[in-house]
């Protein structure tokens, strides 16, 4: 999809709303905040992932001629508005916690800070672009830690919902920690590995296994792993791989890489007498690659099992993220402020969920390392006028079981800001790194984590807590608007 064309890329309701703004009060400034509420497939963290294509869309939003005319043939918008639009660009400020960071739920992972129609317009393509990839790096992150930290390929483009989906979810897929993708799209325009081998219909097409095996091997004599499932894996598929290696090895021809791939059966025992095959012909390091249908579980009760494979293609319960299939990001209103007033006015969203409770103001959010291991012992969402001295005491307490309290001793831990600037004052101030450094950096993070909340099952909680201050306006701000609802049903 053209970056350059998704302006339009909004639900109805923003422009709606942005009308209404124009009209009545269109000398606002708000800030949004853009967080989430449940880790995804039940894990103990997220990877938040898309803020360069978050960055190229603010840089390229205006209103074409085809836009304006498409949106006055709606017959909703009055012309005044319109031309409002047809000069629209953004001039706020953007701040976000950078691609590949671990994160956590209801912190801020961006926040917009601009006039509030402004604001407005962008956050239903903020959410697509942040929800998508922050699933799909966080699903890859999940798979590639069950296979024991590396060795899995990304190729679910055939299988994804549709080409953007495939595309960025390929983009994401190596930000979490995939070697590489299928899809020679993204390899182009990330800059990102592309591995493949062949498909069953490549040996069908020959008279016999054999012939079809050797023919690749001859075409691609450096990398050559052979699909040995399509007849019968361990009569035919595999002794006609290893009667292809050993020719290649007696010709002194012996790829650098090479192996088989396994796409069906029962992965553990194939695996297991392929392997015993290929080392008995002399073949120990012969690669066994598998796929189909795997996710994080699957491969997780095969390396259990003992399966000797060491490469994985993981493909639709990967770029679709099966189990999970949204990643249930929102965008907040925190606070406001009109024109000549020199403070915001903190805002604060009510439901009989408590955590759908937001949290109110203009925020910042530190990260608590421990300072001899160097994990995390939890992140502290502050408004944005606190500072900390890491040499005193910091008791930090749960925001909703209160009596969970912890203190940190002064000289124990650390602290790290984690939201940057990206827009100051409409000017993008940030520069995003390439696709593979951002993966170097998601890694570093994720070995923050302790191994507890890495599991798969049952994770343990990294705790998001309140500052004081913090609480206290949100409980100030609940009081208030329960004695306005009691004063109402008097």
């Amino acid at each position: 999809m053209d970056i350059n064309q998704l302006t339009l890329l909004t639900d109805l309701y923003e422009l709606t709303m942005m009308q209404g703004y124009f009209k009545s009060k269109n000398d606002e400034t708000v800030i949004f905040d853009v967080f989430y509420r449940e880790n995804p497939s039940g894990g103990g963290y997220a990877i938040t992932c898309g803020l360069e294509q978050m960055i190229d869309y603010i840089k390229n939003l205006s209103f074409s001629y085809e836009d304006i005319d498409y949106l006055r043939g709606l017959h909703i918008f009055d012309e005044d508005f319109l031309e409002y639009l047809a000069g629209y660009h953004f001039t706020g400020d953007i701040y976000a916690i950078p691609e590949g960071t671990v994160v956590f739920p209801m912190e801020p992972l961006v926040k917009v800070c601009a006039p509030m129609m402004e604001a407005q317009l962008i956050e239903t393509a903020l959410l697509n672009i942040i929800n998508h990839q922050s699933l799909i790096a966080t699903k890859a992150s999940r798979v590639v830690y069950a296979a024991g930290g590396s060795g899995v390929m990304e190729f679910g483009l055939r299988r994804a919902q549709g080409p953007d989906a495939g595309t960025y979810g390929a983009r994401a897929a190596v930000i979490g920690g995939c070697d590489g993708t299928s899809n020679v799209l993204a390899g182009k325009l990330f800059d990102i590995p592309v591995l493949g081998t062949h498909a069953h219909s490549w040996i069908m097409s020959f008279d016999d296994e054999y012939t079809a095996f050797r023919t690749y091997a001859d075409l691609y004599p450096d990398a050559c792993t052979l699909l040995v499932d399509t007849y019968d894996t361990l009569r035919s598929g595999v002794p006609n791989a290893i009667r292809v290696f050993q020719e290649l090895k007696d010709a002194g021809r012996t790829p650098a890489k090479y192996g088989i791939r396994l796409d069906s059966g029962d992965l553990a025992y194939l695996s297991k007498q392929a392997r015993k095959m290929l080392d008995d012909a002399g073949f120990e390091d012969a690669v066994i690659s598998a796929s189909g249908d795997l996710d994080e579980h699957l491969i997780a009760s095969l390396i259990h099992q003992g399966a000797p494979i060491t490469s994985w293609g993981v493909g639709t319960k990967l770029i679709t993220s099966a189990d999970c299939p949204a990643f249930g990001g929102v965008y907040k209103l925190a606070a406001s402020r009109h024109k000549g007033e020199n403070t915001f006015t903190a805002k604060i969203k009510i439901s009989e969920n408590p955590a759908k409770i937001t949290n109110p103001g203009d925020k910042i959010i530190f990260r608590l390392y421990d300072s001899e291991t160097g994990k995390i012992r939890g992140d502290l969402i502050c408004l944005s006028d606190e500072s900390y001295d890491p040499s005193e005491d910091l008791t930090i307490f749960d925001p909703l079981a209160t009596w969970k309290k912890s203190t940190l001793q002064g000289g124990t831990y650390k602290m790290r800001e984690l939201l940057v600037p990206v827009f100051l004052k409409g000017k993008c101030v940030y520069e995003s790194p390439s696709v593979m450094e951002i993966r170097s950096y998601c890694q570093k993070e994720l070995n923050t984590l302790w191994d507890e909340s890495r599991r798969r099952l049952n994770p343990q909680e990294v705790y998001v807590d309140l500052s004081l201050p913090l609480y206290q306006l949100k409980h100030h701000l609940l009081d208030q608007k329960h004695e306005t609802k009691k004063g109402e049903n008097k």
